[in-house]
């Protein structure tokens, strides 16, 4: 039993779920109300500036539609990726599932990356849905491609970091509600935390402002791609992986 093994028996747990189907309806009615309302506000603008010329020279619809929309969708995905990950590894616990998997011959890496794959597969298919929005702009203008792929590529980053952190919360508990909760004010807390950074001044407020998931989604979400950002996300998720996988050793060792 290895990667693959342990992904296919996490995926077929995902969506044999109705947790995941609701999860992504919700996803999709928030962000689809989100697109109607910065296309609508969009067009209106658009209206106005095809009877006053002067009025259209600011107009663009990453400014306008895409990048409002990118931000606010990866403030819904703070909201639900904990609980795509409450359960990855806090059920396993409650049940003593968790401790049979470790007698297998398997390794502790292959066991996290095996449901770290799964939820970043729904992750996908969560963000695919939503690529209908860019196609809908079509049939009003001709959104230029690579800033709609750097905001779809920040928003995979943010969503594989969030995810990290929610399997680290779950490795840390049985309760699932416990592990969601922890990950969700974590997410928010380092979501924020760059807003003190003003206040700070200083090193305390440079430190405070790297490490916040905000400003380095910023650059994506305006078609940007940043290379001290890309490496951001990199490291958070490489880290908080690290540290679900020293927990679930340590787990071993207590079994």
């Amino acid at each position: 039993m290895g990667v693959a093994a342990i992904f296919k028996k996490e995926l077929r747990a995902i969506f044999a779920s109705p947790v995941a189907y609701v999860v992504m309806v919700v996803f999709l009615a928030l962000s689809g109300y989100f697109f109607w309302g910065f296309l609508a506000r969009f067009t209106f603008y658009s209206l106005q500036a095809s009877m006053n010329p002067a009025l259209g020279g600011g107009l663009n619809v990453m400014e306008f539609v895409l990048g409002p929309l990118f931000h606010n969708m990866s403030i819904v995905m703070l909201l639900m990726m904990p609980l795509f990950t409450m359960r990855l590894f806090a059920e396993e616990r409650k049940t003593g599932t968790l401790e049979l998997l470790l007698t297998y011959p398997v390794r502790d890496g292959a066991i996290l990356l095996g449901k770290f794959l799964a939820v970043v597969v729904l992750l996908f298919c969560m963000l695919g849905l939503t690529v209908t929005y860019p196609l809908l702009l079509l049939a009003f203008t001709t959104p230029e491609p690579l800033p709609i792929l750097a905001g779809y590529l920040g928003l995979i980053l943010v969503g594989t970091a969030f995810l990290s952190v929610g399997l680290l919360a779950s490795a840390l508990t049985e309760n699932q509600i416990v592990a969601g909760s922890v990950a969700f004010g974590a997410l928010l807390l380092v979501w924020v935390i760059g807003w003190s950074a003003e206040v700070a001044g200083g090193t305390v407020g440079r430190v405070l402002g790297h490490l916040s998931f905000l400003n380095h989604f910023e650059a994506f979400a305006r078609g940007v791609v940043d290379t001290k950002d890309l490496i951001y996300y990199f490291n958070v998720t490489g880290v908080f992986l690290f540290l679900t996988l020293k927990a679930v050793e340590a787990r071993r060792w207590r079994a």
